[in-house]
């Protein structure tokens, strides 16, 4: 008889390492197609108000004759007064791409465009600035190659004393990175990095907003990986950019906005995560994100979305970290903090913010895949029923919600206890009933799980017409795993 009950305990021993094996291979296939989400864009700013009233001033196409007079007059006119209005007559026709075409063109236009940068007028320098910045924003590769020459005193500007200036000059700078290749390799020799980590140091709220765009926009560079982030890392600018994204009366959030995705994309490169890590990182993205749930709470929450998700997203990857896997990860005291904080997100998604459903129930599910602290969290604090309440939504949410599930049952028998009996079985029965792949095959592994740990789920499962509930997927692609359940079910 003794003989007999161990062999039966060899198989279920060989189903969860094979389940636990899948699982992981699928997990870092996932990863790895999250972490190419990246956000690419450019932004332009116009403070001129007559302009965004539609004025008879607006802004019109200029021919050849036309960009040539008054570049002549912005170099050569009677009064800096002339000069100036030559400028912004030329900045609001580049606000067209057939006059940014025109401009390229013309031979001698950039040259003259820079000398007009570097003169000692400070209304022509502004003004120059801000034509570039209108050809910086073109959606025509070309204009921003032409820019080229400009891009060293647009650097060189950075270290100025105007916060205007300096602003117009990131902005651009940041339109021109994310476009142009030969852009990069010209200022990353040149001490872009290091420009950087000087800026982040600027009092001015508007300066550091347009930092973290620029930055951003460099570390979106296919080659940043290689070339970029390990420059980046090896600054000042990360302890920096933490220290811009703590919580408290001093957050600025379009400045957190920004840093945030900055810090995105370097965990999404895995250059060195450790470093971040060191710096202090997952503890700032987890205060963060209990005061972000604060906020919801208080009802403060315009615009919160948008610093919600890069945050969501790096903690999510860091905590998907390998240095993380091995050594069990718990921000203890403050776990069950966390675990609560995101299901006040949750609700605020669903009435606001849908989409961002995903990406909360993502970083749950790196929470709870290798912390049985954060399983026995859910657990304890009856969060089980309101996940399952997700379910309907979507398939996307409906397989995120059975894959924390499923990290949960795989912890043991112990916990496959405590998830059984509820709920948990009609609403897998409903998901069974569904068509598509990915959500029936998370709901079969969840099944698989709960009858290897515990056989009353079998015994449950058939009672409540489970085995006709199968049927509708045996001639599926998911018709191997339906039968090893089938089988499982039928011996417990």
């Amino acid at each position: 008889m003794w003989s007999h009950r161990q062999s039966r305990l060899r198989p279920l021993a060989c189903g969860v390492e094979e389940l636990r094996q899948r699982r992981r291979e699928r997990e870092a296939a996932l990863r790895k197609a999250r972490r190419e989400q990246h956000l690419v864009s450019k932004r332009l700013l116009r403070e001129d108000a007559q302009e965004e009233a539609g004025s008879s001033n607006s802004a019109v196409v200029l021919g050849e004759a036309e960009v040539k007079q008054f570049l002549s007059l912005a170099q050569r006119g009677t009064d800096e007064n002339e000069r100036e209005k030559a400028l912004v007559s030329l900045r609001r026709g580049l606000q067209h791409p057939e006059t940014q075409q025109t401009f390229i063109r013309l031979e001698g236009s950039m040259r003259t465009l820079v000398g007009l940068l570097t003169s000692n007028r400070a209304l022509l320098q502004l003004e120059a600035a801000r034509c570039l910045h209108e050809l910086s924003h073109s959606e025509i590769s070309a204009v921003a190659e032409a820019c080229l020459p400009a891009t060293s005193y647009l650097l060189t500007y950075l270290s100025g004393h105007s916060s205007e200036f300096i602003e117009l000059c990131l902005y651009t700078l940041g339109n021109l990175i994310v476009e142009s290749e030969a852009v990069r390799r010209q200022l990353l020799p040149q001490g872009i990095i290091l420009a950087f980590a000087t800026c982040i140091q600027s009092p001015h709220m508007a300066v550091l907003e347009a930092l973290g765009y620029a930055l951003s926009q460099l570390l979106q560079a296919k080659e940043a990986p290689e070339k970029i982030i390990g420059s980046v890392l090896d600054s000042t600018l990360p302890q920096h950019m933490l220290q811009l994204m703590q919580p408290g009366p001093k957050l600025n959030p379009g400045v957190a906005v920004e840093f945030a995705w900055c810090l995105h994309y370097i965990i999404c490169s895995q250059v060195n995560n450790a470093l971040l890590i060191t710096h202090g990182a997952l503890s700032t993205l987890e205060l963060l994100l209990l005061d972000l749930a604060g906020a919801v709470q208080r009802m403060e929450d315009e615009g919160l979305e948008l610093l919600i998700c890069p945050v969501l997203r790096c903690l999510s990857n860091l905590l998907a970290e390998e240095l993380l896997e091995a050594v069990e990860y718990q921000m203890q005291p403050k776990d069950e903090r966390v675990v609560v904080a995101l299901f006040i997100l949750f609700q605020f998604f669903l009435q606001k913010q849908p989409s961002l459903l995903p990406e909360g129930l993502w970083l749950l599910n790196n929470l709870t895949a290798n912390s049985p602290t954060f399983c026995t969290s859910l657990l304890s604090l009856d969060l089980i029923e309101p996940l399952l309440k997700l379910l309907p939504l979507s398939n996307v949410v409906s397989v995120l919600v059975l894959r924390v599930l499923c990290n949960i049952a795989e912890k043991g028998s112990a916990y496959c206890q405590r998830l059984w009996p509820g709920p948990l079985l009609p609403c897998l029965l409903d998901t069974l009933a569904l068509s598509d792949t990915e959500v029936v095959g998370q709901s079969l592994e969840l099944l698989q799980l709960l009858f290897l740990y515990k056989p009353e789920a079998a015994q449950a499962f058939l009672q409540q017409s489970g085995l006709q509930a199968l049927e509708k997927h045996q001639e599926t692609q998911l018709q191997d795993r339906v039968h090893a359940l089938r089988q499982t079910a039928l011996h417990r």
